[in-house]
Parts: C-alpha cells; structure tokens; sequence
C-alpha cells in the first residue's frame, strides 16, 4: 500500500480521517465535558501534522498521475469533513490502486 503515490494518499487519508475523529469524538468531549483541554492540546497537534502530510499526499498524486482538479479538489474537500476520507478512499481511491 505504501509502494504507490495513491497507496500513500490512502493511508494517508485513512490515518487524518482517525485522527479527526478522534479530535471530534475524544479530545473535544473531553475538553468541554470533562474539563481536560490537554486532549485537544496533544490530539490537536497531531491531527494538524497528519492534516499538512495528507495535503502534501495529495500534491504529490496531483503532480505525478495529472489528476484533474475536480479530484484534486474532493480529496482537498474530504479532509475538513468527518468521515470524508473514508468516504473517498471507498468510492475513489480503491478504484485507483
């Protein structure tokens, strides 16, 4: 999976899309339930990392298989919507591989 450049975009996205919800799902009950803000602090971070990496993914895909900017732009799109890489990777990226 990690040979390709779309095998690293879905990684990628598979890895931002946990982190994401694990800020969602986690971090932020956590802060706003329980009084713990160091879960958005740390999970945060970390998603903001795993965020710019796929971004960086999906460039690299973009130069090297001349991806039209409509998919471009759902991958783009996919990562700022909970369950929206899992969503493309099922519907997009499988069939790519």
């Amino acid at each position: 999976m990690f040979k390709t450049t779309i095998g690293r975009l879905r990684l990628m996205g598979i890895i931002e899309g946990i982190s994401f919800l694990a800020l969602l799902f986690i971090a932020m009950p956590m802060k706003y339930w329980g009084d713990m803000p160091e879960g958005v602090t740390i999970v945060g971070a970390v998603h903001g990392l795993l965020f710019a990496l796929y971004y960086l993914a999906i460039i690299h895909v973009w130069v090297e298989k001349s991806w039209p900017l409509r998919k471009v732009a759902l991958a783009a799109i996919a990562a700022i919507l909970p369950f929206g890489p899992f969503v493309l990777d099922h519907k997009v990226l499988k069939h790519e591989a």
